[in-house]
């Protein structure tokens, strides 16, 4: 059993100034990020890239006709590197650019082509979430087939990931809160995942106190309190993604792509509707298990009895309520007869992540889990 892989060389720098210094952006990179990363970080440099602004060609996560306009017009520019300053969405389309795309990157999605790497990848995360710099998770929305469905192979991997904490210190406080939310249940997801190994609950583990223990100060000291703890989170998130490349999401991330996809809630705030529900469906079905780690990783935090496991994820709750809204499917526009087409769609389409749950969930525990939720 291999028990730990990790690709990408990963560098830590405290400013893009430093970043730039030790790897010097040059006229033979393509850069994809946001105006407003690129602003503040880059133009100051004086480089001179290829430059893609991703809101350009839509809003939210990515789909598969937002990556094909951006392939299309990255042919414009000679370039060797693809880096990808960004979030998740960012992130994910440029591990498709990175590849030979075809003229319809929904081919690679569905096993009609097969992927092949065509240019080195650096990987710089501006959100405290994905992990994606250090897995080759791909996920888009494929907009014809109306589903949200991920790419996952060898050529995906970023060949150089870069933490640098400076560049999320303009992400607005819902943004902070939904991509860190996403990152601790990176964490809890593959610590309980039957494929975790003792080498990534080492990494499951310190992300879950570090995100924890920042989470505590916030809602000790409110939103401002976030910055002294920067660092933390994007080491935390990373951390959480070498954990969740190894071992793999489950039920929780399987579930909330549904609404996701339907209704394009922001993935951690989508993951963290579900969480609680999954956990209490482990805990029901195999309460003895390993559950009973994770119940005891959190009730510090809580000030919870980790005896108590229902206490805990209520304790959960009441928390990670201050930080994040928790409401109704319905609300978000979800219909009752939905259950059943989110189900079926959910068994169907996402084996990927339902293979790496604590315990089997039969098709009516996922159906029970939207029905409780809706």
């Amino acid at each position: 059993m291999q028990a730990l892989k990790l690709v990408p060389a990963i560098y830590y720098f405290d400013t893009v100034r430093e970043w730039n210094e030790a790897f010097p952006i040059t006229e033979r990179d393509l850069l994809v990020t946001n105006e407003w990363l690129y602003k503040p970080y880059i133009e100051p440099l004086g480089v001179k890239p290829g430059v893609i602004f991703q809101e350009k060609y839509g809003a939210g996560e990515p789909s598969d006709e937002m990556i094909d306009a951006i392939a299309r017009d990255a042919k414009q520019f000679g370039y060797d590197r693809v880096i990808a300053l960004g979030g998740g969405t960012i992130l994910d389309i440029c591990k498709v650019l990175a590849l030979e795309v075809p003229e319809k990157s929904i081919d690679l999605y569905t096993g009609k082509v097969a992927p092949k790497k065509a240019k080195t990848l650096v990987a710089v995360p501006t959100t405290c979430g994905t992990g994606s710099e250090v897995t080759n998770v791909a996920i888009a929305e494929l907009k014809s087939l109306g589903l949200k469905k991920g790419i996952a192979v060898p050529e995906t991997f970023a060949d150089t990931a870069i933490l640098i904490p400076e560049t999320m210190k303009g992400l607005p406080y819902k943004v902070f809160v939904t991509s860190s939310v996403d990152a601790l249940i990176h964490a809890i997801e593959s610590f309980l995942s039957p494929k975790a190994s003792p080498f990534t609950e080492v990494f499951s583990r310190e992300a879950i106190a570090l995100i924890m223990r920042g989470y505590k100060a916030i809602v000790d000291g409110g939103e401002e309190a976030r910055f002294g703890y920067m660092k933390d989170f994007v080491i935390a998130a990373n951390y959480a993604g070498i954990a969740f490349g190894n071992a793999g999401c489950a039920a929780v991330h399987a579930l909330s792509y549904s609404i996701g996809g339907a209704f394009h809630v922001p993935h951690g705030e989508a993951n963290y509707q579900f969480f609680t529900a999954v956990m209490k469906k482990y805990a029901a079905k195999a309460p003895d298990g390993k559950i009973r780690q994770l119940t005891g990783l959190l009730a510090g935090t809580l000030g919870a009895d980790a005896a108590d496991t229902g206490a805990v994820y209520e304790a959960f709750d009441i928390f990670l309520g201050k930080l994040i809204a928790k409401k109704p499917l319905r609300e978000y526009g979800m219909a009752e007869a939905q259950i059943d087409e989110f189900t079926a769609s959910t068994v169907e389409n996402q084996q990927r992540l339902l293979v790496n749950n604590y315990v089997f969930l039969e098709d009516a525990e996922l159906r029970e889990i939207f029905a409780e939720l809706y």
